[in-house]
């Protein structure tokens, strides 16, 4: 995100249209602009001076500014003082609250994503679910500034979600007691033999040099990277300046990313520094209906440079710009103020980014009882049969290779005994299959890097 500071002769910009009235043809469009606030300036003044009871006017001005935000986009928001300190500092990577990045879908408040390890994640809060009360208190009509409101609150204390759940017949009550939200966005696993996994939960300040950080130690300890898998799955997304350094990363040349606003004829395009350290091993990136923004910047760059191959599912589709305009009494706007295209000029906004490679998730312990489940008509299909030659030799190979179809299935309770590795695809398909995309990377001809 773009931080601007408000010109202070904005804010006079009435008094001028007012004294500039008498001396020149005011256009049509300025005279509707001049009565529209004369006509906000009487109902004010009015307000103030009958009411049957004395008025806030600091609280009146916040609430017309955001009755008027409500007439456009729903990432367009505004923020007073409090609420806007705290917006800097979550981008800090650090903050109170629940852990939860919220959009309005349809007129329904819905998380995007609840980031991991948050009091919302540990409580149980999944992508997609809807919220339709917090506190007893419905959402219905509610913006996503006034939301927030309600979903702050002091650390310790509790707050109560109910929420609509797909697959569930009826909503649900979430309680989730509030805490200090930090949050570590770059997380790595090590996959043996050369490859290295990493997920990226959000795109705050450090995210980049984590990321670099991170690739730097798996190379020190393995002498070189065979290939890298990065899982941007339930990423909302963040600052889109981190969104362009992790792209560059991995780029020689090459657009990044262009953004269009209101003047059409007037692109600005982001390109590749030729600085990419990390271009000679392939990539794989992961993501699903909830990977936003800036995972969608980043996905977008890598795939239509033919630098990654993106795998998953169609992206949630967030490919507008926000700036953020600090106001002087320290309230914030954010405000919507153009669209990201992809290199090739595919516009994000509401399209998503399509994967080459799609991978529907499925849950794991389903896909294991779809898979161990036989008519039991063979020998072989007898539970604890002897075990013929050929049989034990297949057996003692897929071991080796870990190429089983489902080869998490009879860890159950050994879990203990599982590498990070197997821990981590033990329930996690889509991760399983991805590497093994990724493993074959050198074969498939119709994507080069």
């Amino acid at each position: 995100m773009k931080k601007l500071v408000l010109n202070k002769y904005f804010l006079i910009f009435t008094v001028l249209v007012a004294v500039s009235v008498s001396f020149f043809q005011v256009p049509a469009w300025a005279k509707d602009r001049y009565t529209n606030l004369q006509n906000f300036t009487k109902v004010l003044n009015l307000i103030q001076q009958y009411y049957v009871e004395e008025v806030d006017t600091e609280k009146l001005v916040y609430g017309a500014i955001k009755g008027m935000l409500r007439e456009l986009d729903p990432h367009t928001n505004f923020m007073p003082p409090e609420m806007f300190k705290e917006f800097e500092n979550e981008t800090s990577g650090e903050f109170g609250g629940l852990g939860i990045e919220i959009s309005v879908q349809n007129g329904i408040l819905t998380i995007i994503s609840p980031i991991e390890d948050t009091p919302a994640f540990k409580a149980g809060i999944k992508a997609g679910d809807k919220i339709v009360a917090i506190d007893s208190q419905s959402t219905k009509g509610l913006s996503l500034v006034e939301a927030s409101q309600f979903l702050r609150g002091k650390k310790g204390s509790r707050v109560v979600l109910k929420v609509v759940r797909e697959g569930v017949e009826n909503p649900i009550d979430i309680p989730i007691v509030r805490g200090n939200v930090k949050i570590r966005s770059v997380k790595y696993t090590n996959l043996e033999d050369g490859f290295a996994y990493v997920k990226i939960t959000s795109f705050i300040e450090n995210t980049a040099k984590d990321l670099d950080k991170m690739i730097e130690e798996h190379m020190s300890k393995n002498k070189k990277l065979e290939g890298l898998l990065i899982d941007l799955r339930k990423n909302p997304g963040g600052l889109l300046e981190q969104a362009i350094k992790v792209s560059d990363m991995f780029l020689k040349e090459g657009a990044i990313v262009s953004t269009v606003g209101r003047n059409q004829k007037e692109k600005e395009i982001t390109m590749a520094t030729k600085k990419g350290k990390y271009t000679g091993f392939p990539v794989v990136i992961l993501v699903d209906q909830y990977s936003a923004s800036a995972s969608e910047i980043v996905s977008g760059a890598l795939q239509d440079n033919k630098r990654a191959m993106i795998v998953g599912e169609k992206t949630f589709g967030k490919g507008s710009v926000q700036s953020v305009i600090k106001l002087q009494d320290g309230s914030g706007l954010k405000l919507t103020v153009a669209r990201y295209f992809t290199p090739r000029g595919i516009s994000i906004q509401a399209e998503g980014i399509t994967p080459d490679i799609e991978i529907e998730e499925i849950d794991s312990e389903a896909f294991a009882k779809t898979v161990v489940k036989s008519k039991g008509n063979r020998e072989k299909d007898i539970q604890n049969h002897l075990k013929g030659e050929n049989e034990k030799a297949e057996q003692e190979q897929n071991l080796k290779t870990d190429n089983a179809m489902a080869w998490w299935v009879d860890y159950g309770s050994k879990e203990k005994n599982l590498t990070v590795k197997q821990k981590l695809f033990q329930r996690d398909y889509q991760a399983y299959q991805a590497f093994n995309y990724l493993k074959v990377w050198k074969t498939l001809r119709s994507i080069s890097y």
